[in-house]
Order: structure tokens, then C-alpha cells, then sequence
């Protein structure tokens, strides 16, 4: 959480900003006895569902019956507004790591809680350390059964939806596992961009049919993440009723 969400909460509801410093201090604390981060991850989804539940956000999920509990996945979709991550934690029943930017692990108590909770900083200024984070993102996906979640967009969208970066499909690719499309509707109005006044509200979370990554190469990175942002778009304009397209084979 951002220090722009952390104040909008407190002028909203100062029950919410205790509930965040109480279960980040419990995550924290748990990090010492839980090394493959199961625990955290449970006591961030029960943060975002209080925190969800105490602004009066009302989310409704779509498409969930299309992931498979037992595969890893990466996860990319628009991204709105900073109650984008409590949506998505609260709602999809999978334990994955988030790809943040790296100011974020440098802030006193949340960095803290980044770091112990093994998600991934990067550096947008520097590409090599970047794409070393996006390789070791890859690998943790193979070898410890965890799924990534990202907003390829790089950041909120203040007008429609924007070009996607290429780290959900260099991830996918590398760690050979399918890329889930999902769009959100409804959560700029909950917390737009600037405002420190959350308010109740719908949300909507459609979840696409996954998108495998095999017959993709890096050197089709590029066209890989074209494909994954022309579905998040047809999920934000027809909900569960969007053409799912099967993707096209890339050439090796």
C-alpha cells in the first residue's frame, strides 16, 4: 500500500488505517516463521477484504471457474486506481507475489512488508536490474508453484487503456506458464487518482480465459503482449461476453 492510499484511508475511516497497521504488523511478525509466505499472503487477503468492506465497496467477480486451483499463472490487467490491489487480493484465490515499483520497498513499514514477503521490486530507470527481477520472478514461478500479479500498464490510467510493458509476457514466457487477462471496472470512482476520499461504490473483476505461453519466444515478447492488452480491452468492453480469440502460434 502507498502512502497516497494510507492517507486517502485515514481521512475516510481511521478504523481502516488501524486494521492496515495491525495486520501489516501481524504479516511482518509471521514472516519469521513462514518462509514460502502462505501466512502473509492470507493475512493480506483478510486486509484487503476488511479494507474493502469497511469503504463500502461492493466487488462483484466474474470467470474465477476459468483458473485452475493447482497451475501457476501471471496475472495482468488495467489498472485504475490504488484499489486495484486490495480487489484483486481479496478476490482471486491464488497465492502470487506482486511486481511493485521499487520506491515503494524503499518507504518505511511497507517496504518492510514488501521485502519480507518476497515480492519483486523494479526499477523502471535501470533495465539490467530489472530484467533480473523479471528472471528470478520466472524462476520462483517454476520452482515454488507461485503465481505473479501486475498492471502491465506501469502505472494508473487517467484516460482509457494504455500501452502494456513487456514483463507479464517475459515472465509467461521464461517461466513457460499462461498469462491470465482480467479487467477492472468501477475502482477509479471508488479512489480516483488524487483524491483522498474513498467511496463506496460497485466493482467489477472479470477474469479471461488464460492465455498460454507456449510456442512464444522472448524475441516475440512484443507481439505476446499486444495480444494480452487487445483481451484485456475486449474484457472491458464486453465483460464475460468477450470473444476469446484462440493466440495465435508464434513463429520460433
Amino acid at each position: 500500500m502507498s502512502l497516497s492510499l494510507l492517507r486517502a484511508l485515514f481521512f475516510t475511516d481511521p478504523l481502516i488505517i488501524l486494521a492496515t497497521v495491525l495486520m501489516g504488523s501481524l504479516s511482518v511478525i509471521c514472516s519469521v516463521f513462514d518462509p514460502g509466505g502462505r501466512r502473509q499472503h492470507a493475512i493480506s487477503r483478510r486486509w484487503a477484504r476488511m479494507l474493502l468492506a469497511l469503504s463500502g465497496a461492493r466487488v462483484r467477480v466474474q470467470g474465477l471457474e476459468r483458473l485452475d486451483p493447482g497451475r501457476s499463472y501471471v496475472f495482468a490487467g488495467n489498472h485504475l486506481s490504488l484499489m486495484d490491489t486490495p480487489v484483486v487480493l481479496g478476490s482471486i484465490p491464488h497465492q502470487f507475489l506482486f511486481l511493485v515499483n521499487a520506491k515503494y520497498v524503499r518507504l518505511p513499514f511497507l517496504g518492510t512488508h514488501l521485502r519480507r514477503a518476497g515480492h519483486f521490486a523494479v526499477d523502471s530507470d535501470n533495465v539490467r536490474a530489472s530484467l533480473k527481477i523479471l528472471t528470478e520472478a520466472a524462476r520462483v514461478i517454476r520452482e515454488q508453484d507461485l503465481s505473479v500479479m501486475l498492471f502491465p500498464e506501469g502505472s494508473r490510467a487517467r484516460g482509457g487503456l494504455q500501452e502494456f510493458k513487456e514483463g507479464a509476457a517475459y515472465i509467461a514466457i521464461k517461466a513457460g506458464v499462461p498469462v491470465v487477462p482480467f479487467a477492472l471496472r468501477g475502482t477509479r470512482e471508488i479512489l480516483p487518482i488524487g483524491s483522498v476520499h474513498v467511496r463506496g461504490g460497485p466493482v467489477e473483476l472479470i477474469i479471461g480465459e488464460p492465455v498460454a505461453s507456449e510456442g512464444w519466444s522472448l524475441k516475440n515478447r512484443e507481439e505476446f503482449t499486444r495480444l494480452m492488452r487487445e483481451r484485456v480491452a475486449v474484457l472491458l468492453e464486453h465483460g464475460l461476453d468477450a470473444p476469446q480469440t484462440a493466440a495465435r502460434e508464434a513463429v520460433l
